[in-house]
């Protein structure tokens, strides 16, 4: 159990008013339809609540998905007013590999792309559990290089690649990272894994830590990795933390929560990038829950958050 002074005011705030209208949390509605109905409509009220990025373009796509899959859903970001030949990102949603969609992260892509000026390129995936493992990897890998193979067309220096997600995107983006890595395309320059969903096992003493929180607590975490393997055995492409060879990955920035459940795998998995040669920043936020700053955008760590991500990917791609 979390002593909820620990956590930041400003953060609590909302998180208090969430769990007012629903006792729980998200994780308390166990019709996972249901679930996503209601997430889908709290982030559009928080949406409707702050004026669409005008300083960005997007474009929507349909692309080719994985052999025998359906079209993957792409959205490209561009920023307005800006020469030259841009650096590229490809960003992951997050959800816990059962919730999410490019539309309610529209936000934040909005924000990297116009902040760190760079061609983002968003990566719709299926979900869990109609969508077991791998379904989200081999999608998210046909984004990936559906987006290096049209870099002249998207206008994006192949060279300046990074990768981006938080939380499920976070676990994605490492995948990502691994996959590129192993077959060799596309090259990848950078990535930043934001609270990353590592490790199916559950064994850590963060993931027994949070259990009341009210986002993304033990039992919902539980019950999403099942969803997500559907019963197979977990390998390092679905589980990052299983990884037994992490050399060769790309220069990284991880930033968690200290009162995120992923904490601890999430710290262990970058003291490992840092063990097998790989840059590794490594940020671990007091006060901070899982996606604190999607919840509180205003807190003043919330901004320190972003502000952090941002200088780190400009320091990275710029």
């Amino acid at each position: 159990m979390v002593d909820r002074s620990r956590i930041d005011a400003e953060s609590r705030v909302p998180l208090d008013a969430l769990l007012e209208m629903l006792p729980g949390g998200f994780n308390a509605i166990s019709d996972i339809v249901q679930r996503r109905e209601v997430v889908a409509g709290l982030q559009a009220a928080v949406a409707a609540a702050v004026p669409p990025n005008d300083r960005v373009t997007r474009e929507d796509r349909r692309i080719p998905g994985p052999d025998g899959a359906p079209d993957t859903f792409v959205r490209i970001y561009r920023p307005k007013d800006v020469q030259g030949t841009l650096p590229g990102i490809f960003y992951i949603h997050g959800g816990g590999m059962v919730l999410g969609s490019i539309e309610g992260e529209d936000a934040a892509a909005s924000l990297l792309c116009e902040r760190v000026s760079a061609v983002v390129v968003s990566c719709e995936y299926r979900l869990a559990p109609e969508n077991p493992y791998p379904a989200h990897v081999d999608d998210c890998y046909a984004g990936l290089t559906w987006m290096a193979r049209h870099a002249d067309e998207l206008d994006f220096d192949i060279k300046r690649l990074a990768i981006y997600g938080a939380s499920a995107g976070g676990g994605l983006c490492i995948a990502m990272a691994m996959m590129a890595r192993d077959r060799g395309f596309p090259a990848v320059s950078y990535m930043m894994p934001i609270f990353p969903m590592l490790d199916d096992r559950n064994v850590t003493p963060s993931s027994h830590e949070i259990t009341d929180v009210g986002i993304w607590d033990r039992a919902g975490n539980i019950q999403a990795w099942a969803w997500y393997l559907g019963g197979k055995e977990a390998d390092a492409y679905a589980a990052g933390a299983r990884a037994t060879n992490l050399s060769g990955l790309p220069p990284a920035y991880i930033g968690v929560g200290e009162l995120d459940l992923f904490r601890d795998e999430d710290i262990e998995f970058a003291t490992r990038l840092m063990q097998a040669g790989v840059p590794t920043e490594l940020h671990v936020y007091p006060g901070h829950y899982h996606a604190s700053e999607v919840f509180a955008p205003d807190a003043e760590l919330s901004q320190r958050l972003w502000k952090g991500r941002v200088d780190a990917l400009r320091r990275a791609l710029h």
